[in-house]
């Protein structure tokens, strides 16, 4: 039996690893699954970094930045695997709240931001920025948010201000009034909504539809010395992901999850999460958001190169890259579908022909080319309508 170590942090998109752990994926392929629970991505990332861990739970473009070497020495990591895509909200104070959306409704997010576009530019004008946290500098949340931001007319680099707060403490910030609003994975925009401290008024998956959020990230050195187990870690997360689905496994999978040693929270919000039914505010009943969490189908764990592509370009127009191709080239190997499709060649696993996309190019489903299997795609689209070609960079970032 191989031992394995991988560090997470307290969200739903943690499932997989702890999934894979406790239904006994894992042992049925050899491996005893070690999970350390950390407070904060920092430190999820550090751990890894200094081999404390041997893979994580880990933000996507954090990834990317820790490969990239952006505030730290470079550390290259590659991802296998993706653990989820969406999963995320946007969570304001109520008093905020309720001069951008109608309580308990979740409108479009083009409207939706339009308004709270207005509501910025007021607070601009009376020389108070709206203050919005997110997990981390280097998330996916951060990109998401900013890019709704600027695709709302906010010029996000004078009107806002943008700070970092661990997941668990969001709803304490809101509640202190010492942030505005927040961009948090579940359960913890729940929890400001059940404390009545929080009104939910976006998600990203109306931002970008099957957008990227965790993966696996592993130490690329790793990756190279030891194909054969990142192979079989990687099959056990993929069952891991198929139990995830299953409906008659929510209740079941919210407990696990819910347990002191995991998210140690309530296994209510977390079936919600799950089953993409979700409060929006206090004392109105959960709402269906259709592919609020999407954990499995549609090649879902597939690390398409494509989408850490727009990462980067995020990343540069967020001023936290400078644009240049080396460091594009270096920000796409970060994703490895090679080892995706080696570890599931010769199965049933659906294995897309091609490693790259038009990200935001797909309105209805679409029968893609595959290299085994049937693989039929769902829309992807950017609330703005734009798409992202990962061949044409400079033409994006001009736009």
């Amino acid at each position: 039996m191989d031992h394995f170590r991988i560090g997470f942090l307290p969200l739903v998109d943690a499932a997989l690893p702890i999934l894979a752990r406790e239904l006994g994926f894992a042992e049925d392929e050899g491996i005893a699954l070690d999970l350390i629970r950390d407070s904060s991505w920092a430190t999820v990332r550090d751990r890894l970094v200094y081999g404390r861990s041997d893979a994580a739970h880990l933000l996507a473009p954090l990834a990317i930045a820790t490969t990239l070497g952006l505030n730290r020495p470079a550390f290259p990591l590659s991802v296998p695997f993706v653990l989820g895509l969406n999963g995320n909200a946007i969570t304001l104070a109520p008093s905020l709240a309720a001069a951008v959306c109608a309580e308990g409704v979740l409108e479009d997010a083009v409207t939706t931001g339009r308004k709270l576009a207005m509501l910025i530019r007021a607070r601009a004008d009376e020389g108070a920025r709206l203050r919005l946290g997110v997990v981390h500098r280097y998330s996916s949340h951060n990109y998401m948010l900013q890019y709704w931001l600027r695709g709302s007319g906010v010029n996000v680099a004078e009107d806002v201000e943008i700070l970092t707060i661990a997941p668990p403490l969001a709803a304490d910030a809101l509640a202190t009034g010492e942030i505005d609003g927040i961009c948090v994975g579940e359960p913890w925009n729940s929890v400001a909504v059940e404390r009545g401290v929080g009104v939910i008024i976006n998600v990203t998956s109306r931002i970008w539809l099957r957008g990227v959020e965790k993966v696996l990230a592993l130490p690329t050195a790793r990756a190279a010395a030891e194909p054969e187990l990142i192979q079989r870690l990687v099959r056990a997360l993929y069952a891991a992901g198929r139990a995830f689905v299953d409906p008659a496994l929510y209740a079941s999978n919210a407990a696990i999850l819910a347990r002191s040693e995991y998210l140690d929270g309530s296994a209510e919000l977390i079936e919600r999460a799950i089953a993409d039914r979700i409060k929006l505010a206090s004392g109105h009943a959960p709402v269906d958001i259709p592919d609020f969490m999407f954990q499995h189908r549609e090649a879902a764990n597939f690390p398409w190169v494509s989408q850490a592509a727009w990462l980067y370009a995020q990343m540069v127009k967020a001023g936290h890259v400078a644009q240049s191709a080396e460091g594009y080239e270096a920000a796409k190997a970060v994703f490895r579908p090679d080892i995706y499709r080696a570890a599931f060649a010769g199965t049933d696993v659906p294995l897309p022909s091609a490693s790259a996309k038009l990200e935001g190019g797909i309105d209805a489903p679409l029968a893609v080319g595959s290299m085994q299997g049937r693989l039929l795609l769902g829309p992807d689209r950017f609330f703005d309508g734009r798409a992202f070609d990962p061949d044409a960079l400079d033409d994006y970032l001009t736009q």
